[in-house]
């Protein structure tokens, strides 16, 4: 039960980013007006109807203004103001991330129910079903403000913000501060009259306010002089206060303006020039080196300078408003076009320099712990050696296999080339290529790897960790290649390495990264399972499923609850098994994880069961939805899971020969699996049965390795199907007692006994023993069976003892309290297809006459969605209206 408790909501706030790493509270920080800002009151009125409209935009170019009027603003307000600056090619899961975190910064409570995304490029709807939801409660709105929104190009992010700010009603304004257009439907908005603009034109300077700030600057000039520098700025706020600072060390201000108004070179270029040009050839070097950062504080920028005198240069600039914004507790930053013309100049007049300077970044930002950044700047240097060694020495190569930042880490290791050498950079692309499912480049790689460091030492006690940490690097890259080989020997001794490495690394090292431990034990798991080692298997999953529920370990305890759900099911425990996979489901949405990431063993096992409880087009869709051609890791467990639902379903549906094709898993492994052979000859069995030939389906059970329960059933009903019912007990009663084996099981031993009773005349056992296999099926809604046994148990179905225990789910129309059917009752069908646990909840929601989108929103689905759930209801109970669903479902007792 621990995995399941597992997956619950969080107890409290998460304390670092989906990628492990601190929250950077700059990001939350409000901007701070220079002394020199000037505050325009025609716009402070304007944003004030920011609070009667959902949504407000500030939209303008770089320098216009937007971000200084925006944070003066909020000085004003007394509802909460939560502030966050975008970052570009961020994903949607960090987007989220950072918003929760911006909200509960200014006192908005969230409960812990919201949840938390899991990586930095997924986000699960009904996390922001959850937050709309508690939004919507606010007594007062607050005020989320994205400034910089223009970083935000993923379209799923507007999508999911539009969804949020839609369903959080008068609980939430939102104010977006843009260059660009955002994705949002902003049409419906104007139609509506519920969005305030704030565009370029509103946002440049009149003459007289330029003549306002140029005062401001301590230039005194007369109000036709600030026109025409409106008229050449066309009031840009940027130009007109690199304007007045160029102009400030002039003899002759007003002179100097008319000069530049006659200059052809373009406003930035030739304005930060000037002021570039004015600084100490000391403050112009920092500020071109630190051009190739996005952030930067004092110590840092003295790495990339070795001055030392940062702090007070960078603290002078931004006194001086020379564009170096103060972000808080010490950090800094460039204008963004300031920076990208030194960025330019630097590469212009310092060319080589650049990398070098990434490669200090990177040195010092690892020594301060911020291994994302570091890793970005050791690959913009191209030092592969540094990058790949500073992945694997902090122990995150396993990242590349939570969802937390496997795309990022790819994308970010795509460029690094052949030339690069080293058991690090070998790791780092076994890892890659394994993620990907490349077997034999990911393994290729991986004894490359293990043969470096064979040739080293490892370290002393107390010494250096990374050759301890490569070689458990290596030693988890072992164990996957296991498991996708199907070698659980090979698995075993893998784990065995890595425990005893483990013991000599630092605590606080492996507690910064459980993922290691819960990928170590996921892989080790799944390939026991294939071994057939059930015992040993749910040893090592129920660790994983059971431990701490972190964003870090969401996909390998979601993995352990699917691989753990399929050994219920073929031990006969559908309801288990439909549990335990529907857990691992929740966790999945609860971190954002799409479906199907990682293995994708979860569908197919609901899949299995929804065939064994005949629920076909159910099983059909998951396993639809399940079927994806770009998976890149294909184990053999999951793969025979695949074939078994795959088979089971076409077997239901009466395809003898596509369900024998399907029945052989497609991907090799080294050692056979009991189980999957046992899954194959029973598929094979059944055709045989099928089409007449019991003997053949005996001959093909006896090879099946021993110990498999449910081909040993089968093998007693070939028996007596090929006329030997004494041969078919002698079998059944070889396998008791039965008490670890689940219904799925002995209700076919059961139906078999029953049978053999039914051909030798013994009426009062045979029908002793299918009422003891309805009692025992209805539990799980167990339905093939009965199907299965053929037409020999219809007649005992419609006798009034074996009826009322059938009647209300293996037979329709009827309550299992009515003892005999009125005459105007339509005749009652053997077996009826039932309402999935989804579609009931639509339909008892739609009793409570509620809408289509009130289901929705109570559900935390789409109302797409919900429309979906209605078809089939409306199908399945035969009906094409509401209310003529509700009374069917209630003549069916299923209200």
């Amino acid at each position: 039960m621990n995995g399941l408790e597992a997956s619950g909501p969080a107890t409290a706030a998460p304390h670092a980013d989906p990628d492990g790493d601190p929250f950077l509270r700059t990001r939350f920080a409000i901007p701070t007006p220079p002394v020199t800002f000037l505050r325009r009151e025609r716009l402070v009125h304007h944003l004030d109807q920011a609070l009667l409209t959902p949504l407000t935009m500030v939209n303008g170019a770089a320098g216009a203004g937007k971000t200084l009027l925006v944070a003066d603003w909020t000085e004003t307000r007394e509802e909460p103001v939560a502030w966050l600056t975008a970052e570009a090619d961020q994903g949607c899961g960090m987007f989220w991330a950072y918003l929760l975190q911006s909200l509960r910064a200014v006192g908005v409570p969230l409960s812990a129910a919201v949840g938390f995304p899991a990586g930095a490029s997924l986000v699960d709807r009904t996390l922001l079903a959850r937050l709309a939801a508690e939004l919507s409660e606010r007594d007062r709105p607050v005020v989320v403000v994205l400034d910089e929104y223009d970083r935000v190009t993923g379209p799923e992010i507007a999508e999911q913000l539009e969804f949020v700010l839609h369903h959080s009603g008068r609980g939430m304004r939102l104010l977006l501060v843009t260059r660009t257009e955002p994705l949002l439907p902003l049409h419906r908005y104007r139609a509506a009259g519920a969005m305030t603009e704030i565009r370029d034109a509103e946002l440049a300077f009149t003459p007289e306010e330029a003549a306002t700030l140029l005062a401001a600057h301590g230039l005194r000039l007369p109000v036709h002089t600030a026109r025409s520098l409106v008229e050449r700025t066309r009031g840009w706020a940027a130009g007109l206060r690199l304007c007045a600072l160029a102009a400030q060390g002039s003899p002759d201000p007003e002179t100097y303006l008319k000069e530049f108004e006659a200059d052809r070179t373009t406003v930035a270029d030739f304005l930060l020039a000037e002021v570039l040009k004015r600084q100490s050839p000391e403050t112009q070097d920092l500020l071109l080196r630190v051009s190739v950062l996005e952030r930067f504080c004092p110590e840092l920028a003295d790495a990339l300078t070795v001055s030392g005198d940062a702090a007070s240069i960078l603290a002078a600039l931004h006194r001086e408003n020379a564009f170096v914004e103060d972000l808080g507790h010490a950090w800094y930053r460039l204008h963004p076009l300031f920076g990208e013309i030194l960025h330019a100049h630097l590469r212009v007049w310092s060319p080589g320099l650049e990398p070098e300077l990434h490669r200090r970044a990177a040195a010092w930002l690892r020594r301060s712990g911020s291994l994302a950044e570091s890793l970005a700047h050791g690959a913009a240097a191209g030092d592969w050696e540094f990058t790949a060694g500073a992945l694997v020495e902090e122990l995150a190569i396993g990242r590349l296999f939570t969802r937390l930042r496997r795309d990022d880490l790819a994308d970010l290791f795509a460029r690094m080339g052949p030339e690069a050498t080293g058991p690090a950079t070998d790791l780092v692309r076994a890892a890659r290529d394994l993620s990907r499912g490349d077997l034999e480049r990911g393994q290729t790689h991986l004894r490359l790897a293990e043969r470096s460091l064979a040739g080293e030492r490892l370290p002393t006690e107390g010494a250096a960790p990374g050759q301890v940490a490569a070689r458990l690097s290596c030693a988890l890259l072992e164990t996957l290649a296991a498991r996708l080989t199907g070698s659980p020997e090979r698995a075993e001794r893998a784990v065995e390495t890595a425990g005893e490495l483990q013991e000599r690394m630092p605590a606080p090292l492996l507690d910064e990264h459980p993922e290691l431990t819960a990928l170590l034990m996921t892989h080790l798991g799944s390939a026991r399972l294939w071994a057939g080692r059930f015992d040993d298997a749910r040893a090592a999953l129920a660790v994983v499923a059971g431990c701490s529920g972190e964003a870090s370990t969401a996909l390998p305890r979601g993995e352990s609850l699917e691989h753990l759900a399929l050994i219920d099911y073929l031990n006969g425990w559908l309801g288990r098994a439909e549990r335990k996979a529907l857990a691992a489901q929740n966790t999945a949405e609860r971190f954002g994880l799409p479906p199907g990431a990682g293995s994708g063993l979860g569908p197919l096992v609901l899949a299995a069961v929804a065939v064994e409880r005949n629920e076909l087009e159910q099983a059909r869709s998951l396993l639809d939805a399940a079927a994806d051609p770009h998976r890149a890791m294909r184990d053999p467990v999951t793969e025979a899971g695949r074939s078994i639902a795959t088979a089971r379903l076409l077997l239901a549906g009466g395809h003898s020969r596509a369900a024998l094709a399907a029945a052989e898993p497609t991907v090799a492994a080294d050692v056979a699996s009991p189980w999957a052979a046992g899954h194959t000859a029973l598929v094979a069995s059944a055709v045989h049965l099928a089409e007449g030939r019991p003997e053949e389906a005996a001959e093909l059970l006896r090879a099946v390795p021993p110990g498999q329960v449910a081909c040993t059933v089968a093998a007693a009903r070939a028996q007596l199907a090929a006329g030997r019912p004494a041969a078919a007990i002698d079998l059944l009663d070889a396998l008791r007692p039965l008490g670890r084996i689940g219904p799925a099981v002995t209700v076919r031993a059961s139906l078999v006994r029953a049978e053999a009773a039914f051909t030798a005349g013994d009426l009062t056992a045979s029908r002793r023993l299918v009422l003891q296999a309805l009692h025992t099926a209805r539990r799980e809604r167990l339905r093939l069976p009965f199907i299965e046994a053929g037409p020999w148990i219809r007649p005992l179905l419609g006798l009034v003892p074996l009826r009322g225990a059938a009647a209300g789910w293996l037979m329709p129309g009827q309550s299992p309290d009515e003892a005999s059917p009125r005459p105007h009752d339509r005749p009652a069908e053997p077996l009826v297809e039932e309402l999935s646990g989804r579609e009931l909840d639509v339909l008892r929601r739609l009793a409570r006459m509620m809408s289509t989108e009130e289901i929705a929103a109570d559900l935390y689905v789409s109302v797409n969605t919900v429309k979906t759930h209605l078809k089939s209801v409306y199908r399945k109970l035969a009906v094409s209206r509401r209310h003529d669903a509700v009374r069917r479902a209630r003549e069916l007792r299923l209200l």
